[in-house]
């Protein structure tokens, strides 16, 4: 996930290209907002994009990408860049099945955010509805430590999937199917663990 600096100079997308450390940060409304992200919220995107990438592999049906991979395709700001923990693109939606050398302009179909426990609720919140806006069909939102994750889809509806469920790609990742509990880190004891981040209820 992303915190967001106050009372610093607006960025353009090319600005932020250019930067050494640009892997480490969004852009939103000229402002440039880190990607803080924990270790464990760290692994957990790790093996989520393993298991996907070997998917991808097996089906060649295009490409996923790690948190570096950047996105300027929100109709609201067209100057912000934003970039999910993982990401899928459908070959035949990159032109020439080209991979772009800078930000994509075609937003991904599948993008995954993987909260950790410093993460504001406010700023996710604004993240999916900018993920929205740019008509994202598939979102997945990882709760390490609550072992939930939440899916948003396009038409609205949202599902809340405990760890003994299994992830589905469905219609944009035809026969994906992952156990939950195969991308968490083992549980914490009572003793050890922090209070969990909250997560928001949903049906299941």
């Amino acid at each position: 996930m992303s915190t967001a600096f106050a009372n610093q100079a607006l960025y353009t997308p090319d600005d932020l290209l250019s930067m050494p450390d640009a892997k480490g940060f969004e852009l939103v409304r000229g402002r440039l907002v880190e990607k803080a992200m924990g270790l464990e919220s760290a692994w957990v995107s790790g093996k989520l994009l393993g298991r996907l990438d070997r998917y991808a592999e097996t089906h060649g049906t295009g490409w996923f990408f790690p948190s570096e991979a950047g996105y300027q395709c929100f109709p609201h700001d067209p100057r912000m860049v934003r970039k999910p923990d993982v990401s899928f693109v459908r070959k035949e939606r990159l032109p020439g099945g080209v991979l772009p050398t800078g930000w994509s302009a075609i937003p991904p179909d599948l993008a995954v955010e993987v909260v950790s426990p410093k993460d504001r609720a406010s700023e996710l919140e604004e993240k999916l509805a900018d993920y929205r806006i740019a008509g994202i069909p598939l979102i997945w939102v990882v709760y390490p430590e609550s072992r939930i994750v939440m899916v948003h889809r396009r038409d609205g509806s949202v599902a809340r999937l405990l760890e003994a469920d299994s992830l589905s790609g469905e219609d944009v990742l035809p026969d994906f199917v992952c156990p939950i509990r195969e991308i968490l880190p083992p549980a914490k004891s009572a003793e050890m663990a922090p209070p969990a981040t909250s997560a928001p209820d949903g049906p299941r």
